[in-house]
């Protein structure tokens, strides 16, 4: 399988705890919310369209997609 491809499946996220950073505070802003309590996913959605789809990684998708994040791999400049 190519690893650009996406797969689509059903997960069931109504027990999902959804948390935002502190950083993006109640103004409205461009926000995305992870829920970390269903074991063996890493749920992340919208914060303005809670109800819309959601991205659902593995742990350790999540942890290398912080890394790279943190280590400015997706950086524009």
């Amino acid at each position: 399988m190519d690893p650009r491809e996406l797969t689509t499946v059903d997960v069931d996220l109504t027990a999902a705890q959804w948390t935002k950073s502190s950083y993006s505070g109640d103004n409205g802003g461009q926000c995305v919310e992870v829920a970390r309590n269903i074991p063996g996913i890493v749920a992340v959605r919208d914060s303005k369209n809670p109800d819309g789809p959601a991205l659902v990684f593995s742990p350790d998708e999540w942890k290398a997609f912080l890394g790279g994040a943190k280590g400015g791999e997706f950086d524009l400049s």
